[in-house]
């Protein structure tokens, strides 16, 4: 490939047909199962590149994300196999080494080559452009980048590769307690508890494959590869969605409340039985919510369910009444017990089909099943009919993460068996890197030079923008003052409560952003988003389809513009399907999603993760396909419109629950703390009660629990083997708590440490911020701001050794960078600029 190919200047423009008000182009995923190739036989957009993947379930994920998008992946294992092949459930609950869910969930597509020495692995990367690795296989990653300068490498640790906890045994349980999403999630009356199926090791995978893209795209500048670190505990910090700062600004701290949140005075139950399961129904207050609430009990009102004093309260004015004495929090009790009254006497989708009409905000909480049967992912062809061994007919998998026109992700088939493709890889010709020459001049920041047109919203695709701000991307954020952003008034507030200037939440999704108040309603302001257009590289938004239509963002009008810009819609549903517009945040999403019937204990109401769990968790996958689909289009000259379900990306977090269900029948449920593959594997009490501070223990392995054993005084049960702990599991977690019961947790997790046993305090935000491994790493980081002075923000979970990241400063005041932008970067003179802002286009 010659080197005038790796271009980074404006693309080739070419010809683009469409019609002024058509839709942007939609598309459907035939069954084709068994093939790996793109649906409309093109290139998929990371084709170029060969990625070596060594990771075992910790990082499997990873791969799996690149593979969707078009990677060459070659599983490297040991002559047994990684040790995910042996992670039930299993196919017919028949153990073999091609017959684990996991495997079949996050393998497909990918290639198999045993490797028994390191020297078959250093000619591998010799010609590779990337290596993953999460610490199942010992591998020299210095050594492999010294014989192969452009090789970008990624190592996914529990708490990054420096620091004093670089080194501590980890799982996904005790990730989650040292992140501080446990703390958050769970009833207040028991033990914190994991989300059901383990999502830490997904979570830093999904990051890892972001930022694999980042390197990527550097590396088309520099001919060089890099080194990426992912800390698992970062990567997990997301999901508290940026409550844990409320420390750093003396504020309260928040606490865990099943299904629901609290904030003191406010107590709200979001969860809520319905004739058939359960719906989430979100009632908050506020100029952006609170009319949804206004609607949702005029609609109860109706029915009978509550008074005409309850049925008709202002519930957008409604905490500044109670926090002026005018309106009593006594109401919000009467609230909860209205609406539970009213879902009781209604099926599930029967409320969340009129809910759409009236525009309220419930959803449905949806078991594996039901994700299964949905029609809304029917209607989009979802599910990718694949053969499977032991099956008659086909099973559904899940399918394509993200929907993009031009380069639809391929049908991966099964995954490989192990060892499927060693005689055919050994025996391939010597291969070189997909990159350029080596070159000695590099930006400091890795996206330097991509511009972004951000018309996002809320949390999950502000985020997005947020992480290619943080490494050198230019973001125009868009806002006006008739519709500013919701994260505004969400809490904690770096000044006064309430300030829209001082958001937290706002001052961290939207760092290192520039901010123009541009009014789309002004004729005015369509001319200036039209040069927004012929700037960018790429334009997001995350409106519902129909917002997106009534504000006449259409991918075919800017694609005449400038035929070489991606456009990427993000929403909860997609763009297609009889949900498509169904509005919501990322508590629906959770809630949709089917990550609340699993989380929690089996007696109690689903608990469900803290509030908006999909818009944490599904950024990453927008910033890899943001970054696949630019990739393709400097090499072919050919912009394209991307439709990104949070809900179709978000379901791979839960794959193999969904394959049991769909091969074995069975529904997932919830079970507390305990794993089928750890026992004792549990959060128990320590400390002063008073305090609510907790210890979360794991053992993965027989030598883990033996020495497990002789600490807390159980020699007698020390040879136990793993089937024979579970079926004394309830034994051993009263033998744990018994022993923890009244110690320090922090010398408790030092002793396991020490001793080779995975186990972390269930930090709060307070112990959490005071981490010295967080501290190290800098998650938490001082940046400047225009109105405050400083700010602070949350950093991103990895490192790049070379051009690293990092935010420049906390979210823009609104209007701040107007003039900048207009003048700047679209070449207005002040005379145009001033006439703006006087017909309120800039406002």
């Amino acid at each position: 490939m010659c080197v005038g190919e790796w271009r980074l200047a404006r693309p080739v423009i070419t010809d683009f047909d469409s019609s002024d008000n058509a839709d942007p182009p939609l598309w459907d995923q035939p069954d084709v199962p068994g093939t790996s190739v793109s649906l409309t036989g093109g290139p998929m957009p990371l084709t170029p590149y060969r990625v070596l993947d060594l990771t075992d379930d910790r990082g499997q994920y990873a791969g799996f994300i690149l593979r969707q998008l078009g990677a060459e992946v070659i599983c490297l294992e040991p002559p047994n196999g990684q040790r995910s092949r042996r992670l039930g459930p299993f196919i017919n609950d028949e153990s073999s080494e091609n017959s684990s869910l996991f495997h079949w969930s996050y393998n497909r597509g990918k290639q198999s080559v045993v490797i028994d020495h390191s020297d078959q692995l250093g000619h591998l990367a010799e010609g590779a452009d990337v290596v993953i690795e999460c610490g199942s296989l010992p591998v020299d990653l210095g050594s492999l980048r010294a014989a192969n300068p452009a090789l970008i490498t990624v190592s996914i640790t529990p708490f990054g590769q420096h620091g004093p906890k670089a080194n501590w045994l980890a799982t996904d349980l005790t990730v989650a307690a040292a992140s501080g999403v446990m703390a958050l999630t769970g009833d207040k009356d028991r033990p914190p508890v994991r989300i059901g199926h383990p999502q830490s090791w997904l979570c830093a995978s999904a990051d890892a494959a972001a930022a694999v893209t980042i390197a990527l795209y550097e590396r088309r500048r520099s001919g060089l590869g890099q080194h990426i670190d992912v800390s698992a505990q970062q990567s997990m910090i997301a999901a508290t969605q940026f409550s844990t700062m409320s420390t750093l600004v003396g504020g309260q701290q928040a606490t865990r409340v099943a299904g629901g949140l609290e904030l003191e005075p406010f107590r709200l139950r979001f969860v809520y039985p319905c004739n058939d399961g359960h719906v989430s129904v979100t009632y908050l207050f506020g100029n952006i919510i609170g009319p949804y609430t206004n609607r949702l009990f005029k609609w109860i009102h109706e029915e009978g369910f509550c008074d005409v004093e309850l049925g008709t309260k202002d519930w957008v004015n409604y905490a500044m009444e109670v926090l002026d004495g005018t309106s009593s929090i006594d109401d919000l009790e009467t609230a909860s017990r209205a609406i539970e009254a009213w879902t009781r006497t209604h099926d599930m989708w029967d409320l969340v089909t009129e809910s759409m009409e009236r525009g309220a905000l419930v959803a449905p909480i949806t078991t594996t099943r039901d994700l299964l049967e949905m029609e809304q992912l029917a209607a989009r062809n979802f599910w990718l009919p694949t053969s499977v061994p032991g099956m008659k007919g086909s099973a559904r998998l899940p399918g394509p993460m993200v929907r993009m026109q031009d380069t639809p992700v391929g049908v991966l088939g099964a995954p490989p068996h192990l060892g499927e493709h060693t005689a055919q890889v050994r025996s391939e010709p010597s291969r070189l890197p997909a990159a350029p020459p080596p070159s000695s001049d590099w930006p400091a920041r890795p996206l330097e030079g991509l511009k972004i047109c951000d018309l996002m919203w809320a949390l999950a695709g502000p985020a997005a923008t947020r992480t290619l701000a943080d490494f050198g991307a230019t973001v125009v954020r868009i806002e006006s003052e008739s519709r500013a952003e919701v994260l505004r008034a969400a809490s904690p507030f770096r000044g006064e409560q309430g300030d829209p200037e001082g958001s937290l939440q706002y001052h961290s999704s939207n760092a290192g952003k520039y901010q123009l108040a541009l009014n789309l309603a002004v004729p005015e302001a369509r001319e200036v988003l039209e040069d927004l257009v012929r700037w960018a590289d790429v334009i997001t938004e995350s409106f519902t389809p129909r917002g997106r239509r009534k504000l006449d963002l259409d991918y075919n009008k800017f694609a005449k513009i400038n035929p070489g810009i991606i456009m990427l819609s993000s929403c909860l549903m997609g763009q297609t399907g009889p949900l498509s517009d169904y509005a919501g945040f990322g508590t629906a999403g959770a809630a949709m999603g089917g990550f609340y019937p699993i989380t929690g204990w089996p007696d109690r109401l689903p608990a469900g993760p803290y509030t908006a769990y999909t818009d944490y968790v599904s950024p990453r996958v927008t910033v890899a396909a943001l970054l696949a689909a630019v990739d393709h289009r400097d090499r072919t000259g050919r912009g394209q419109y991307i439709d990104f379900s949070q809900i179709e990306s978000s379901i791979h977090m839960l794959a193999p629950l969904v394959l049991d269900d769909e091969i074995n029948g069975r529904i997932a449920g919830r079970s507390g703390n305990r794993d089928p593959h750890m026992a004792p594997h549990v959060v128990v009490q320590c400390g002063d009660p008073e305090q609510d501070q907790w210890l979360a223990v794991a053992c993965e392995t027989d030598e883990q629990w033996a020495t497990l054993a002789v600490i807390i005084g159980a020699d007698t049960f020390a040879s136990l083997t793993l089937s024979q702990r579970l079926e004394r599991v309830e034994l051993l977690e009263d033998r744990v708590a018994a022993w923890a019961g009244g110690k320090d947790p922090e010398k408790l997790q030092e002793q396991l440490q020490t001793a080779g046993v995975p186990a972390h305090q269930v930090q709060n935000s307070a112990e959490l911020v005071a981490d010295p491994q967080v501290q190290l790493r800098e998650h938490y980081r001082q940046v400047p701001h225009q109105m405050y002075g400083d700010s602070w923000v949350e950093g991103p979970a990895y490192a790049l050794s070379r051009t690293p990241g990092g935010p420049s400063w906390a979210g823009p005041t609104l209007g701040e960078h107007s003039h900048q932008v207009v003048t700047e970067f679209l070449g207005y003179d002040d005379d145009q600029f001033t006439q703006l802002v006087m017909c309120g286009a800039l406002s």
